[in-house]
């Protein structure tokens, strides 16, 4: 995500309630600080707003903010039956904005070849995500501090051959079987705005619309085989996302 906080506000359309800072990473790790886009009702008004949440969602129940780091993906297929997920599928929903993500390749022995997977046109993509506020009860009740934002990504299982052949097209997610049995969920604009409206409680119908259309809203993704640099979190640079010759 290497956007600049001014180019999501107009991308999205979205204002900010606070400001906020935003470090460009070609190198996101889970409990980083990303970018979300959500939308709220303010006197009967929907409002869209850009926030910045950590990266592994935090449930309001929780006792501490540590079991985040295990939350940073919530399964579509069974998020409506799980404590941590269901509550914010109704009430909490978000988009996740980025520019690409990396996936690997296992090849013989311990070879390993990461990919970069973004759109051709370099537009950037958006992930369907949910999102939770926890607070600190610890913490001072005039301390900015003592509220903590957080999100995890929708994602399901990639499809298999015979899916493939069903439909009309193929798509990246088709390629990406080859690569990882689990893809995160994109949004095309249209889908977004329906995720996003948070006067819509029908947290199943939901789920399974943005199910139903990530293979449209992949439609003008690619793969490029990148260096092996990127396994490294402490390496975080534009070079990353350069194709180079693939491993296999």
């Amino acid at each position: 995500m290497a956007r600049a906080v001014g180019d999501l506000l107009a991308d999205f359309d979205a204002e900010l309630e606070n400001e906020i800072a935003l470090e460009k990473s070609w190198n996101v790790a889970p409990t980083d600080a990303v970018p979300i886009v959500l939308e709220r009702l303010v006197e009967d008004n929907v409002k869209r707003q850009l926030h910045v949440a950590k990266w592994g969602l935090v449930p309001s129940w929780a006792k501490d903010p540590k079991g985040g780091a295990r939350l940073i993906n919530a399964r579509s297929e069974t998020l409506l039956e799980k404590p941590s997920f269901k509550k914010a599928a109704v009430a909490r929903r978000c988009a996740v904005p980025a520019d690409g993500y990396y996936e690997w390749k296992k090849g013989e022995g311990k070879n390993k070849q990461p990919y970069y997977v973004h759109p051709v046109d370099g537009h950037g993509l958006v992930f369907a995500g949910l999102y939770e506020w926890w607070r600190d009860q610890g913490a001072s009740p005039d301390d900015p501090a003592r509220w903590l934002l957080s999100m995890s990504i929708l994602t399901a299982d990639t499809p298999t051959a015979d899916s493939a052949r069903t439909r009309r097209s193929a798509s990246a997610f088709d390629e990406l079987t080859s690569l990882h049995d689990r893809v995160p969920l994109p949004m095309s604009t249209e889908t977004m705005e329906a995720w996003l409206d948070p006067r819509e409680k029908d947290a199943a119908g939901l789920v399974d619309m943005v199910r139903s259309r990530a293979h449209d809203a992949a439609a003008d993704w690619t793969l490029d085989p990148v260096g092996a640099a990127v396994g490294n979190v402490r390496n975080n640079s534009p070079e990353l996302i350069e194709p180079v010759e693939g491993l296999f």
